[in-house]
Protein backbone atom coordinates (compact mmCIF):
# COMPACT_ATOMS: atom_id res chain seq x y z
CA UNK A 1 0.00 0.00 0.00
CA UNK A 2 2.79 2.17 1.11
CA UNK A 3 4.74 1.68 -2.48
CA UNK A 4 1.33 2.36 -4.40
CA UNK A 5 0.68 5.79 -2.65
CA UNK A 6 4.97 6.81 -3.62
CA UNK A 7 4.64 5.98 -6.50
CA UNK A 8 1.13 8.26 -7.25
CA UNK A 9 2.80 10.50 -5.06
CA UNK A 10 5.96 10.60 -7.12
CA UNK A 11 4.24 11.10 -10.00
CA UNK A 12 2.51 14.64 -8.79
CA UNK A 13 5.89 16.24 -7.93
CA UNK A 14 6.93 18.96 -10.51
CA UNK A 15 9.69 20.83 -10.92
CA UNK A 16 9.26 25.24 -11.04
CA UNK A 17 10.74 28.26 -10.20
CA UNK A 18 13.57 25.93 -9.55
CA UNK A 19 11.62 24.10 -6.41
CA UNK A 20 9.85 20.42 -6.28
CA UNK A 21 6.46 21.26 -5.80
CA UNK A 22 2.64 19.59 -5.50
CA UNK A 23 -0.14 20.89 -6.44
CA UNK A 24 -2.92 22.08 -3.93
CA UNK A 25 -5.24 19.55 -5.25
CA UNK A 26 -3.23 16.83 -5.75
CA UNK A 27 -1.88 17.17 -1.98
CA UNK A 28 -5.87 17.77 -1.06
CA UNK A 29 -6.72 14.41 -2.83
CA UNK A 30 -3.76 12.49 -0.78
CA UNK A 31 -5.04 14.06 2.56
CA UNK A 32 -8.92 13.33 2.18
CA UNK A 33 -10.37 16.88 2.09
CA UNK A 34 -11.08 19.22 -0.45
CA UNK A 35 -8.72 21.45 -2.41
CA UNK A 36 -10.82 24.48 -0.76
CA UNK A 37 -10.28 23.28 2.72
CA UNK A 38 -6.69 22.51 2.45
CA UNK A 39 -6.62 26.31 1.11
CA UNK A 40 -8.74 27.77 4.11
CA UNK A 41 -6.59 26.03 6.68
CA UNK A 42 -3.06 27.42 5.17
CA UNK A 43 -4.85 30.76 4.72
CA UNK A 44 -5.63 30.93 8.15
CA UNK A 45 -2.05 29.77 8.85
CA UNK A 46 0.17 31.89 6.45
CA UNK A 47 2.48 33.03 8.23
CA UNK A 48 3.73 29.92 8.55
CA UNK A 49 4.12 30.00 4.53
CA UNK A 50 6.74 32.05 3.54
CA UNK A 51 7.56 32.05 -0.27
CA UNK A 52 9.81 29.11 -0.29
CA UNK A 53 7.16 26.82 1.28
CA UNK A 54 4.49 27.55 -0.94
CA UNK A 55 3.41 30.39 -4.07
CA UNK A 56 0.98 30.88 -6.18
CA UNK A 57 1.22 29.79 -9.78
CA UNK A 58 1.52 32.49 -12.74
CA UNK A 59 -1.08 31.88 -15.63
CA UNK A 60 2.06 30.77 -17.67
CA UNK A 61 3.12 28.15 -15.04
CA UNK A 62 -0.56 27.01 -14.91
CA UNK A 63 -1.16 26.40 -18.71
CA UNK A 64 2.13 24.67 -19.16
CA UNK A 65 0.75 22.47 -16.39
CA UNK A 66 -2.36 21.70 -17.89
CA UNK A 67 -0.89 20.78 -21.42
CA UNK A 68 1.04 18.51 -19.04
CA UNK A 69 -1.51 15.87 -18.28
CA UNK A 70 -5.62 15.68 -19.54
CA UNK A 71 -7.73 18.17 -17.53
CA UNK A 72 -11.72 17.66 -17.14
CA UNK A 73 -13.75 19.83 -19.45
CA UNK A 74 -17.13 18.23 -17.48
CA UNK A 75 -16.84 21.27 -14.66
CA UNK A 76 -19.82 23.26 -15.70
CA UNK A 77 -17.73 26.45 -14.00
CA UNK A 78 -15.39 25.79 -16.45
CA UNK A 79 -12.20 24.67 -14.05
CA UNK A 80 -10.65 26.35 -11.39
CA UNK A 81 -11.43 29.67 -10.34
CA UNK A 82 -8.22 30.84 -8.81
CA UNK A 83 -4.51 29.98 -9.87
CA UNK A 84 -3.55 27.04 -8.34
CA UNK A 85 -1.20 27.29 -5.36
CA UNK A 86 2.02 24.65 -5.35
CA UNK A 87 3.50 23.96 -1.53
CA UNK A 88 7.38 22.61 -1.85
CA UNK A 89 8.74 19.96 0.60
CA UNK A 90 9.20 22.56 3.65
CA UNK A 91 5.62 23.70 2.57
CA UNK A 92 4.37 20.05 2.68
CA UNK A 93 5.98 19.36 6.16
CA UNK A 94 4.54 22.71 7.24
CA UNK A 95 1.06 21.06 6.34
CA UNK A 96 1.43 18.34 8.80
CA UNK A 97 1.45 20.74 12.00
CA UNK A 98 -1.93 22.50 10.12
CA UNK A 99 -3.37 19.21 9.13
CA UNK A 100 -4.21 16.48 12.05
CA UNK A 101 -5.91 14.19 10.72
CA UNK A 102 -4.95 10.23 10.91
CA UNK A 103 -5.09 9.96 7.28
CA UNK A 104 -2.96 13.28 6.48
CA UNK A 105 -0.25 12.08 8.93
CA UNK A 106 0.49 9.11 7.02
CA UNK A 107 -0.11 11.04 4.13
CA UNK A 108 2.55 13.51 5.05
CA UNK A 109 5.20 10.86 5.81
CA UNK A 110 4.72 8.79 2.88
CA UNK A 111 5.23 12.51 0.99
CA UNK A 112 8.34 13.19 2.54
CA UNK A 113 9.74 9.60 2.14
CA UNK A 114 9.11 10.61 -1.54
CA UNK A 115 10.65 14.12 -1.44
CA UNK A 116 13.77 12.22 -0.01
CA UNK A 117 14.50 9.49 -2.58
CA UNK A 118 13.61 11.85 -5.39
CA UNK A 119 16.67 14.25 -3.59
CA UNK A 120 18.61 10.83 -3.51
CA UNK A 121 17.89 9.54 -7.35
CA UNK A 122 18.37 13.07 -9.12
CA UNK A 123 22.26 13.35 -9.26
CA UNK A 124 22.73 9.57 -10.27
CA UNK A 125 19.66 10.15 -13.27
CA UNK A 126 22.00 13.03 -14.09
CA UNK A 127 24.87 11.34 -13.85
CA UNK A 128 23.45 8.17 -15.79
CA UNK A 129 22.53 10.27 -18.08
CA UNK A 130 25.73 11.69 -19.12
CA UNK A 131 27.62 8.47 -19.22
CA UNK A 132 24.92 7.53 -21.58
CA UNK A 133 25.40 10.15 -23.53
CA UNK A 134 29.33 10.04 -23.82
CA UNK A 135 29.14 6.34 -24.30
CA UNK A 136 26.89 7.04 -27.66
CA UNK A 137 29.24 9.86 -28.37
CA UNK A 138 32.06 7.42 -28.50
CA UNK A 139 30.81 5.12 -29.63
CA UNK A 140 30.95 2.27 -27.21
CA UNK A 141 35.13 2.45 -27.38
CA UNK A 142 34.75 2.92 -23.64
CA UNK A 143 32.28 0.42 -22.95
CA UNK A 144 34.42 -1.15 -20.28
CA UNK A 145 35.05 1.96 -18.47
CA UNK A 146 31.27 2.92 -18.86
CA UNK A 147 29.88 -0.68 -17.92
CA UNK A 148 32.06 -0.43 -14.50
CA UNK A 149 31.21 2.97 -13.43
CA UNK A 150 27.36 2.32 -13.56
CA UNK A 151 28.00 -0.72 -11.14
CA UNK A 152 30.02 1.58 -8.81
CA UNK A 153 26.84 3.95 -9.15
CA UNK A 154 24.50 0.77 -8.39
CA UNK A 155 26.54 -0.16 -5.08
CA UNK A 156 24.74 1.43 -1.93
CA UNK A 157 26.66 2.63 0.56
CA UNK A 158 25.84 -0.43 3.38
CA UNK A 159 28.26 -2.60 1.31
CA UNK A 160 31.34 -0.46 1.70
CA UNK A 161 32.37 -1.81 5.52
CA UNK A 162 32.79 1.07 7.70
CA UNK A 163 35.80 1.40 10.21
CA UNK A 164 35.28 2.19 14.02
CA UNK A 165 36.62 5.65 15.48
CA UNK A 166 38.82 4.34 18.38
CA UNK A 167 37.77 6.01 21.28
CA UNK A 168 34.17 6.15 21.12
CA UNK A 169 33.71 1.95 20.81
CA UNK A 170 33.20 1.68 24.65
CA UNK A 171 34.28 -2.37 23.78
CA UNK A 172 37.42 -1.45 22.44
Amino acid sequence: MENLLASNIGSKIYILRGHKVMLDSDLAFFYGVETKVLNQSVQRNIERFPDDFMFQLTEIEWNFLKSQFVTSKTDPRGGKQKLPLVFTEYGVAMLSSILRSPQAIQVNIAIMRTFGMLREQVPNHILAQKIDDLEYRYEGRFKVVFDAIRELMTKTQEETPRKKIKGLDPNV
